[in-house]
């Protein structure tokens, strides 16, 4: 007898639970009618164009074409999608993707977002649920909290070689890669509309 009842007792609670969890999603989805973001519906949506960031490198790469499409879905799911489709590009070469304060030198705050890389018909795509819209540096400058937004985009050469083919041997090597040995800045948004501001 007092195991049936503990079965009992166990399939309420467990029924109880579902039961709060059906009532809390109702809410959700009733509080979303009146202006926030239902769960079907379409995310906003931010498209940037990127462009060579040099005259040089568009002039050996003349059929680059860089596009990234962001959702903005942070207050829904807790991150926003950024995805990077590009064609025309050098093949079978890695390139780093970072969040920047400035499009071009000097770039200011950066952040590393991560890699896309090319296959032989110097095809790449990839995409990155991370914050973008709210995408911010934070430090502290003489005592005082500094706030830097990441509005702009830049993607460099992942190996300090790959951009040999444009610029020659003796191309600068930068920092924008995880084991702080990267090529050029590849690509940027200084041309198009930044990200949107939070």
């Amino acid at each position: 007898m007092t195991t049936t009842l503990r079965r009992t007792a166990t399939t309420l609670a467990a029924a109880v639970l579902v039961t709060g969890t059906v009532t809390a999603g109702g809410a959700a989805a009733a509080s979303g009618s009146s202006g926030e973001s239902q769960p079907n519906a379409n995310p906003p949506q931010v498209h940037l164009k990127l462009t060579p960031s040099s005259a040089k490198l568009a002039g050996c790469m003349p059929h680059a074409r860089v596009s990234v499409d962001v959702s903005l879905t942070t207050d829904r799911v807790g991150f926003d999608s950024f995805h990077v489709d590009a064609s025309g590009l050098p093949r079978n070469t890695a390139f780093t993707v970072f969040l920047l304060q400035k499009a071009g030198a000097p770039f200011g705050a950066a952040e590393y977002i991560g890699d896309v890389t090319s296959n032989r018909q110097g095809r790449a795509a990839n995409t990155f649920h991370l914050i973008v819209q709210e995408a911010f540096s934070s430090t502290l400058v003489n005592g005082n909290r500094v706030r830097v937004d990441l509005n702009q985009v830049g993607m460099w050469f992942a190996d300090p070689k790959a951009d040999d083919f444009c610029l020659g041997p003796n191309s600068p090597v930068t920092p924008f890669d995880g084991d702080n040995e990267a090529g050029v800045q590849a690509f940027n948004s200084a041309h198009t509309t930044p990200l949107p501001p939070p």
